[in-house]
């Protein structure tokens, strides 16, 4: 008799996670081959960073297919897909994972610097969404998971684009459910706290005297795990959502924060330095024979 954790296999399904050269999408990725995908799919907007991707791939053992593609492009994606499906068959699940941010004061950025964020962070989604959408609808099953974040649902200064798109993607993930669950196609998001990656490394080195940098203070202060999430934070919830264990959740956006949005937060003086930890950066260690 099959049992629960059956429901969270992927066995046999094709999984494309944009832009997942690196960072939160090779994570994402990762989990889904460890959990059994029979085919992992990227793409990333140059060459170099396909290679990067595939020996990253290839190191933790994973059988992965990546090229070129620029997820704002409809042309690139749609040969991109019918390329996938020729193949290796129809998406299973897709992970619209690329995005860019730029932190520039609002009435100092561009209309140009405006568009290539809403384009990446909110039109690539969309165009992604919708070149995979037929054939989840003929197979009758599919599993869209939307890049969230936290500024889904909270200002703050600098990121006026970033924050506009990510609040657009929840309200997609929301539509894309409700046009198309009728076909068992589910469309939820994830959206995480602040992570430790080498992108963020910088906001969280020690100051020469030991103490914690003010940014990293700060984000701590205002978490109750009073620590940054890792790229193995995310790795479960994303192979729930893509799971049958999840077919009867569609349209929500699920925060991986450590508590960021439940909490008001707490004075940063009063942390202890001391007791702080800090967190490993990357999940380049995991293969994908481990537990």
């Amino acid at each position: 008799m099959a049992g629960i954790l059956d429901e969270f296999k992927l066995d046999g399904k094709i999984a494309w996670v944009t832009g997942a050269s690196y960072g939160l999408g090779l994570a994402y990725a990762t989990a889904f081959a460890q959990a059994g995908a029979k085919k992992i799919i990227f793409n990333d907007i140059n060459q170099e960073l396909v290679d990067r991707g595939l020996a990253a791939y290839k190191e933790r053992g994973i059988d992965a297919y990546g090229a070129v593609c620029d997820v704002t492009n409809e042309e690139q994606v749609n040969a991109f897909v019918k390329d996938v499906e020729e193949k290796f068959g129809t998406i299973d699940i897709l992970v619209n994972n690329a995005g860019i941010i730029k932190r520039i004061p609002m009435i100092e950025m561009t209309k140009g610097q405006w568009d290539q964020v809403i384009n990446v962070d909110l039109t690539g989604p969309f165009v992604c969404s919708k070149a995979v959408l037929p054939g989840m609808i003929r197979q009758r099953s599919g599993k869209i998971i939307n890049a969230c974040s936290m500024m889904s649902e909270l200002g703050r200064e600098t990121v006026s684009a970033y924050a506009a798109a990510k609040g657009g993607l929840k309200m997609l993930t929301r539509n894309i459910c409700s046009e198309y669950g009728q076909y068992n196609i589910q469309c939820n998001g994830i959206g995480p706290g602040y992570i430790a990656t080498p992108q963020t490394a910088p906001l969280r080195a020690r100051q020469a005297d030991g103490s914690m940098a003010p940014f990293d203070r700060f984000i701590r202060s205002k978490t109750p795990a009073q620590r940054w999430g890792t790229t193995e934070d995310l790795m479960g919830l994303a192979v729930f959502l893509a799971s049958p264990a999840s077919d009867f959740i569609n349209g929500q956006i699920v925060y991986i924060d450590g508590g960021i949005l439940a909490y008001i937060g707490q004075d940063p003086s009063q942390l202890d330095d001391s007791k702080m930890q800090d967190v490993k950066e990357e999940n380049a260690d995991i293969k994908v024979g481990d537990k």
